[in-house]
């Protein structure tokens, strides 16, 4: 176990964003108030998101009966990760350790013209995980995982277009959040791992990954023995403040599930044909995602993710309504206030509490009388006394971007 400065399990509990509790369980945290509000901002960004690269929203429930998996491939490839089937009614339910067969069925419930491809199905969804209780910890390995999951069923010539575009909202998503990728990895079988027996389609898909990569003008890196079981897939990597290194997004191209649950659509030609089905997420599980956020920011999240992003600071008694109604304005435009009052001390003290909030406002009787507030900016900066709807007003412009930037210097 690290002790770095940054350990997002000793930081989650010191910020109040999560914890467990032994009769919870091991690899099953809970999330406090605040962390609840950055997963939820994190959460919305990715659904706006994909709403706007033309994805449609499903979801599913987090069991399966386990011939399900067992057709998908899951049982003979992965049961050693999956938790222990529960019998009911003389059938065997399970606790699904991945979306894809549940999506693969959704595809399959209607029948689909080549007119409607590529269809991209998305879902911020359960799934879980047996993990070992000697690696569980924090966020980054947990039994119960929701994953920003989606798989885009399309055709042969569509792969290698779908594959770019995830990639750019991969890069789009890490610049808002403030992340740098280490490098990106194309995850192959190794020798005697369970891998899905089909030379022909590793030998496409993986060609198909590599011309992507090839054509991002991104440095990558193969590894073989890191493939998922029906498929190779790009990995986003990214370091931990000790330097370890996990995966927090992935691109993966899959020809064996369609022909597992004889998926097809109707052709030009009439007649049927195998959809491709490119599995992709964008931030990964959003534990992982979280633990990630914290380690890399200390606690000083980009405005849009912060659990407070307003802290209001009047300076004596007398300046209290003038902040409640300030908190009450920010209330309105979405933001996220909090008052902290005289009675929790000199405000230095307070400013100092309110360290990782992206945004102090000060009211002080100059300021009430002509409704202005003294900025104070996490990083230090001080601003002349502004218009406190103007303050507002930018403030709300740069969240809105998922910008990175505390402050734009030109008036917004």
């Amino acid at each position: 176990m690290h002790d770095q400065h940054n350990d997002h399990r000793r930081l989650g509990r010191e910020l109040g964003l999560f914890d467990t509790d032994p009769l919870i369980g091991a690899g099953l945290p809970y999330w406090l108030p605040d962390g609840a509000t950055v997963r939820h901002a994190l959460e919305e960004y990715v659904r706006a998101a994909e709403r706007r690269a033309g994805y449609r929203h499903v979801y599913s429930p987090v069991l399966g009966k386990r011939e399900l998996y067992e057709i998908s491939g899951h049982w003979a490839h992965y049961s050693d990760d999956m938790f222990p089937p529960m019998d009911l009614g003389g059938e065997q339910v399970v606790l699904r350790p991945s979306l894809c067969p549940h999506h693969a069925l959704i595809y399959r419930s209607r029948s689909h013209s080549y007119r409607e491809l590529p269809l991209r199905m998305a879902e911020l969804g359960g799934m879980y995980r047996s993990e070992l209780s000697g690696v569980l910890g924090g966020l980054t390995r947990v039994r119960a995982i929701q994953l920003n999951d989606a798989h885009i069923f399309c055709t042969l010539d569509q792969v290698a277009e779908e594959a770019r575009g995830a990639l750019d909202m991969i890069r789009r998503a890490y610049q808002a959040l403030g992340i740098t990728p280490a490098r990106l990895r194309l995850s192959l079988p190794g020798p005697g791992g369970k891998y899905v027996a089909a030379p022909e389609k590793w030998q496409r898909s993986t060609a198909l990954l590599t011309e992507v990569l090839d054509r991002s003008g991104l440095p990558y890196e193969a590894a073989e023995g890191e493939a998922a079981f029906y498929g190779p897939k790009i990995d986003i990597q990214v370091t931990d403040a000790a330097g370890r290194e996990s995966t927090l997004s992935t691109v993966q191209v899959d020809f064996h599930q369609p022909e597992q649950f004889d998926l097809h659509y109707i052709g030009p030609d009439g007649r049927r044909h195998r959809p491709v089905m490119v599995h992709r997420s964008i931030i990964g599980s959003v534990e992982r995602a979280v633990a990630h956020l914290v380690e890399q920011h200390g606690g000083a999240f980009p405005a849009w993710l912060a659990p407070t992003q307003v802290a209001i600071l009047p300076i004596s008694d007398a300046e209290l309504p003038n902040a409640a109604a300030l908190a009450g304005r920010c209330a309105e435009q979405g933001l996220r206030a909090e008052i902290a009052g005289p009675e929790h001390g000199s405000l230095g003290a307070r400013v100092r509490d309110a360290r990782l909030v992206p945004y102090q406002a000060v009211i002080g009787a100059r300021e009430a009388a002509d409704d202005r507030v003294a900025l104070r900016l996490r990083d230090g900066r001080r601003l002349d006394p502004l218009p406190a709807g103007d303050v507002l007003t930018r403030i709300g412009a740069l969240v809105s971007a998922h910008s990175t930037e505390l402050w734009a210097d030109s008036a917004a």
